[in-house]
């Protein structure tokens, strides 16, 4: 008998936002609002830093590649979770395979994005610290190769947890208390060995996450300490504002992540768990895009240069005889 419960199931019922009914409405309509505004803005980022060749530096590149990073991380699991909000038991099913994609591109992702904020960190620090070296220190292609780096770094990351979980026996409900393949729900469907890779787990996220947070911090004490040794009020506050959206965005990751990773697990709170992930899976994502383009004076100003350049472009295909065209004062 224990040997038939052992089995590998054919798939998974997300079950997070079903102990919710009433508010299942609102958060379809909340998410889907987010999850447009999160691709619609990563998008433009992504092109407008493709398109500007003012904007074709180091700096930039990253932000091209951390924008990357979190389409596909919203991709890889808030769709799923709006179908979910959908009523219906076929909406809210995953296949195995499918719930084991999502686990491994979840993760990958994730850390990913962890890796790209310290890239950017240790480019600041060379940009305010070594700037007569950072043309040499920072290249593209040392840039190019952070960035593969850190896709590896999370890819890697990513297939060991994937394949850390589900080697594991499955012969409980198969039904996950989350709106996505989770981690901790899942291994509690476990038959055996469930404490022992949520340990390891936790053990690797934890170290990846401290360790590039760590880094970051040592970048910005560096940062810090150089800004502080300036004479003038203004070269300080136009020194700090070059960091101003990456540390926002720095806050706003592991502020987050520490909610997820600190929180008391609680088995009386079903669902409750789902509730505080959002605040990770789905609000940074969106609020990073907006944090860089407010925040970016060069990303503001090469968006809005674009959007005017649009503009004059359709005026002319429209009207060529008018005073709206390339040559005129408007440019």
């Amino acid at each position: 008998m224990r040997r038939d419960n052992q089995t590998t199931p054919t798939g998974f019922i997300l079950t997070g936002f079903s102990h919710f009914p009433k508010l299942q409405v609102a958060l379809f309509v909340l998410f889907l609002l987010m999850h447009v505004v999160t691709l619609a803005g990563n998008l433009v980022i992504m092109v407008v830093i493709r398109v500007e060749r003012g904007l074709h530096m180091p700096m930039y590149l990253l932000l091209g590649a951390l924008s990357f990073s979190e389409l596909c991380y919203t991709f890889s699991i808030t769709p799923k979770m709006l179908s979910g909000l959908v009523p219906g038991t076929r909406t809210r099913a995953i296949s195995f395979l499918g719930c084991a994609a999502q686990t491994h591109f979840s993760f990958t992702f994730g850390f990913m994005h962890s890796f790209l904020l310290t890239v950017m960190g240790y480019d600041r620090y060379v940009a305010i610290c070594h700037p007569l070296r950072y043309s040499t220190l920072i290249t593209s292609r040392v840039c190019i190769q952070l960035v593969v780096a850190s896709w590896l770094g999370g890819g890697l990351l990513g297939l060991l947890v994937t394949c850390a979980v589900f080697q594991l026996p499955f012969c409980r409900s198969h039904q996950i208390d989350h709106f996505f393949c989770h981690v901790p729900p899942l291994l509690q469907l476990t038959c055996a060995g469930g404490k022992m890779v949520a340990t390891v787990v936790n053990i690797l996220c934890m170290t990846a996450l401290l360790g590039c947070f760590l880094l970051i911090l040592l970048s910005y004490a560096f940062i810090l300490g150089h800004i502080l040794q300036m004479p003038s009020a203004e070269g300080r506050h136009k020194t700090f504002s070059t960091c101003a959206s990456h540390v926002a965005v720095v806050v706003v990751h592991y502020g987050c992540a520490s909610v997820i990773y600190l929180q008391r697990k609680s088995p009386q709170a079903v669902g409750a768990s789902a509730l505080t992930d959002v605040s990770y899976t789905v609000f940074t994502p969106f609020l990073s895009p907006i944090i860089f383009s407010l925040r970016s004076k060069d990303l503001k100003n090469a968006l809005w240069k674009s959007l005017r350049k649009s503009f004059i472009y359709r005026n002319t295909r429209f009207w060529p005889g008018s005073s709206f065209s390339c040559r005129s004062g408007y440019r």
